[in-house]
């Protein structure tokens, strides 16, 4: 197993409201050349968590950011005239929480950063170290 320091959330950089599964994402990435979907998990508009590439191999979701990342996309991070825009519904908020907490049980206390934090990339649509500030500061605390 590969050894996972950090999560890197994503946006699948489509229309709010508009459904795409992880088959139409990972069709995306193939005509891409990839070698498979690039994210580890995709989270649906009802919040449902979704598999993508296993999590044993790495993620081609930032470029030379990958070897030790989980990369998270949640449908989405467009308004209706393609705009970048925050548009997690609050089913992928708790979607997300969730999965952010399993992935921390599992392999222990996870950074969390936004694929913009790594790229000139709106990508998520939204600054995650101000969005999920709490979860950080939580963390912090609970090393102290």
């Amino acid at each position: 197993m590969r050894e996972i320091k950090r999560i890197i959330l994503h946006c699948t950089a489509t229309k709010e409201g508009a459904h795409y599964d992880v088959n139409t994402i990972r069709s995306w990435h193939l005509q891409r050349n990839f070698s498979d979907i690039g994210y580890h998990y995709v989270i649906y508009l009802d919040g449902s968590i979704n598999l993508g590439r296993p999590v044993f191999k790495q993620g081609a979701h930032v470029k030379s950011e990958n070897k030790d990342s989980i990369g998270i996309a949640y449908v989405g991070g467009l308004d209706l005239d393609g705009k970048p825009k925050d548009t997690m519904t609050a089913m992928q908020e708790i979607g997300f929480l969730q999965l952010f907490n399993s992935l921390n049980t599992t392999f222990g206390k996870l950074s969390l950063h936004g694929h913009n934090e790594y790229s000139n990339k709106a990508c998520p649509s939204f600054d995650v170290q101000d969005k999920y500030k709490f979860l950080i500061e939580s963390e912090d605390s609970q090393i102290n």
